[in-house]
């Protein structure tokens, strides 16, 4: 099961809710006037996932929701709720090109996050846009409901988002990133069982250690060879020796008998 089912299942079905969306994130922090990404492994402290739900109810209410599961616990936790009234604004940060943050600002907080790749956070974008359009109370839309009652909302502003991600062919465009994400999560998969690559140092020691393995190899096979070479010509002298013994034995025994006949 996805962790998006997952979800779905432990913590938005209970409340009479249907979840549309959930992306993994990050914190993004700021130091020192630069922009710094910070992304923690997953099998870390925990893992917080960004998730946009509709409630069941009439009229429906749109929320977004932080959700986290902490490392060694399978429990789902609730950490944050906002309704659609909540959130003013929407950065994609950057409307030129793909990237993976986008800041949600509300109307007590701003919150700067960072996805695990860029089509999740343009995946997120897309149907959180969407979303916004059938639940705020524009042409195609019945007004949200607020907390204790229906009435029009402020509007949320979206900025700095590429033209695709709230233009007309949304539709198709989420197809593709989806696409995308998939293939993302898939390389990501496949990389992580991958063995971790030797440092410099080690390979090179790995490269002595073989290349002294060889010679020393090497230099023990032609040893041993030597060492029969010299066993093998041991025993050639040593059976020439009992050749020259047993002939000088013969032409002796053939000389007595040749004195003894004489006359």
């Amino acid at each position: 099961m996805s962790a998006q089912s997952d979800i779905n299942k432990k913590v938005f079905v209970p409340r009479g809710e249907t979840m549309l969306v959930a992306v993994e994130v990050r914190r993004r922090r700021r130091t020192a006037g630069r922009r710094i990404l910070q992304l923690s492994t997953r099998g870390g402290e925990y893992a917080t996932y960004l998730c946009l739900s509709v409630t069941n109810r009439t009229p429906p209410q749109l929320l977004i929701t932080k959700v986290k599961q902490f490392a060694g616990s399978a429990p789902f936790v609730t950490r944050s709720q906002w309704g659609v009234d909540q959130l003013r604004q929407v950065n994609g940060i950057d409307p030129n090109k793909d990237c993976p943050d986008f800041d949600l600002v509300f109307d007590n907080t701003v919150d700067q996050w960072l996805c695990s790749s860029s089509a999740e956070k343009c995946i997120f974008i897309l149907i959180l846009y969407q979303a916004y359009k059938t639940y705020s109370g524009g042409p195609t839309g019945p007004p949200v409901c607020l907390r204790k009652s229906c009435v029009p909302a402020r509007g949320t502003e979206f900025i700095n988002c590429q033209p695709k991600l709230t233009g007309e062919a949304c539709t198709m465009n989420l197809v593709i990133y989806r696409v995308k994400a998939f293939f993302t999560r898939l390389k990501k998969r496949v990389l992580a069982k991958r063995p971790a690559p030797r440092s410099k140092g080690h390979f090179s020691g790995g490269i002595m250690s073989n290349v002294v393995q060889r010679v020393t190899v090497s230099v023990g096979e032609r040893g041993q060879r030597l060492t029969r070479a010299e066993d093998q010509t041991l025993e050639l002298m040593h059976k020439a020796q009992q050749f020259a013994d047993t002939a000088h034995k013969l032409l002796s025994s053939l000389s007595d008998i040749k004195f003894m006949t004489q006359p």
